[in-house]
């Protein structure tokens, strides 16, 4: 069977929004492999300015047992300084390529030249399920174009026969063997075989453990298929919280802790003002809605959405690095900008992002105070403050601030005594030899001690009244290697308040 290359060109690439033209410039089919298998082949060419999105339909007739999508595209040398080009690939069923994903099947962004579905099994990245006749979509993203153009070849082989016996996923349980109400630590961005890591769910879940981790969370860039995958890794030792880093071309959100099987879409941009509705649908399916590294330099990992809609935000990313040092003089600024106009605050997290070796699960991980060790209750501690951020867990603070009548607050909390009130702010670190602490304020640093002695032990008190400090949260730092740039963060404490609201 053969179709006019004319003809795919008029009607075969479907695009979003207001699309620039866009043609194929070949298409053609080759001869069947045999009687229950069929093969096409589409070749086409985007060029610079592309949509961000690029479906090119797929026909499916009745009786398919199996679609399989292989990929490739040229990368032409490009001058220094200027992308190349990138193309990253997913698939819609027969439901449609509608935002908010009814139709979703996969998405492997540019870590996989080649995928499967049927209805036992599917490519990790993509969701098992029948194979029904209708219209698919496979979803073209080029991320980047060199100037030449991308030029790009896509094989669809169907193969005919019974579908098989469908999945029914098991999902991770959503409470672990607690301590009740205690400091539990987590690495809440994680990215495993089903995006673009290259660990197994077993291999991070070992890793994680030998991390003195008590829960994490899953993150895979732009789908939920990993979901049905940690069931096995969970135990009483070790929560496994679902979720997904929602990667669109002006910032990544994790999306913490929502219900199993929860698809948030990512196919907008900032400029669109689409975002809200997605971060509602996270907090629906009752998760946390958490930007992830805001000033990272990588192509379209920025945030640019602001953070009215956010629960938290992600500060320190892997290891530190001068990004995450913006990240947090940024973020401490909308703790001033709060208590200026008297509104709540967005609290600070920290987590690995690890994808494979050598990057370090729980580099670093955010120590939560919650009432147990179940999605509810660690959720509700991030979504509070009540947490602080630590380069391992050989790291531990305990920071609070007492008045002169038993009065007393901690982290995440609020000291609600008088303007000119005197109270002792206490910071007690074990577990970083030689670190210098800061006691940073609405004003700025306005206490500085150390080096801790060996022992990685210390602690330090410091007096000031609400008038003069509207917060105070503590730094552990390693030295300074740079007069102007202060040293890598050890760890670091979310506020506590002082004064009445």
């Amino acid at each position: 069977m053969c179709e006019d290359a004319r003809d795919i060109g008029r009607r075969g690439l479907f695009v979003t929004g207001a699309a620039a033209a866009v043609t194929v410039a070949g298409a053609g089919f080759a001869a069947a492999d045999g009687p229950d298998r069929e093969t096409r082949t589409v070749r086409g060419t985007l060029p610079t300015g592309s949509p961000d999105f690029v479906y090119v339909p797929v026909e499916v007739p009745r009786g398919v047992r199996e679609l399989r999508v292989s990929y490739t595209y040229d990368r032409p040398a490009v001058p220094a300084g200027t992308a190349g080009n990138a193309l990253d690939i997913g698939l819609f069923d027969e439901r449609g390529t509608g935002l908010g994903g009814r139709g979703f099947r996969g998405w492997s962004g540019g870590a996989r030249s080649e995928f499967f579905v049927r209805a036992d099994d599917a490519t990790p990245g993509y969701l098992p399920g029948p194979v029904r006749p209708g219209t698919w979509h496979v979803a073209l993203g080029p991320y980047t174009v060199a100037p030449q153009g991308l030029a790009y070849e896509l094989t669809v082989t169907l193969t005919y026969g019974e579908p098989g016996a469908a999945v029914r996923p098991v999902y991770p349980p959503e409470r672990a063997r607690g301590r009740g109400r205690a400091w539990y630590r987590g690495d809440c961005h994680l990215h495993s075989t089903h995006s673009d890591g290259r660990r197994t769910p077993a291999a991070i879940g070992a890793l994680a453990r030998a991390a003195g981790l008590d829960f994490i969370n899953t993150s895979e860039h732009n789908t939920m298929s990993g979901h049905a995958h940690w069931a096995d890794v969970a135990g009483d030792d070790l929560l496994v919280l679902l979720g997904e880093e929602v990667t669109t071309r002006t910032g990544h959100v994790v999306a913490l802790g929502t219900d199993p099987g929860t698809f948030v879409d990512w196919r907008y941009r900032a400029r669109d003002d689409r975002f809200g509705r997605f971060a509602r649908r996270i907090r629906r399916a009752g998760g946390l809605v958490v930007p992830a590294h805001p000033h990272a330099t990588c192509i379209g990992c920025a945030w640019k959405f602001g953070f009215g809609e956010a629960d938290a935000v992600e500060v320190w990313n892997g290891p530190w690095t001068p990004d995450d040092e913006v990240a947090l003089a940024s973020w401490d600024a909308t703790l001033v900008a709060a208590v200026r106009d008297g509104r709540g605050w967005l609290p600070a997290m920290g987590s690995s992002d690890a994808h494979r070796d050598p990057d370090v699960v729980g580099l670093p991980q955010t120590v939560v105070l919650a009432d147990d060790l179940t999605r509810e209750a660690v959720l509700a501690g991030i979504r509070a403050g009540r947490s602080y951020v630590a380069e391992s867990k050989d790291v531990s603070l305990v920071l609070g601030v007492s008045g002169g009548r038993g009065e007393h607050a901690g982290i995440g909390e609020r000291l609600a005594v008088g303007r000119d009130t005197p109270v002792t702010v206490r910071l007690e670190v074990s577990g970083a030899p030689g670190g210098t602490v800061r006691l940073v304020t609405d004003q700025g640093v306005l206490f500085t001690g150390g080096p801790l002695p060996a022992s990685g032990t210390g602690t330090v008190e410091w007096r000031t009244t609400p008038a003069y400090a509207a917060y105070v949260r503590a730094e552990v730092r390693r030295a300074a290697t740079d007069p102007v740039v202060p040293g890598p963060l050890v760890a670091f404490t979310n506020p506590v308040f002082l004064g009445r609201d």
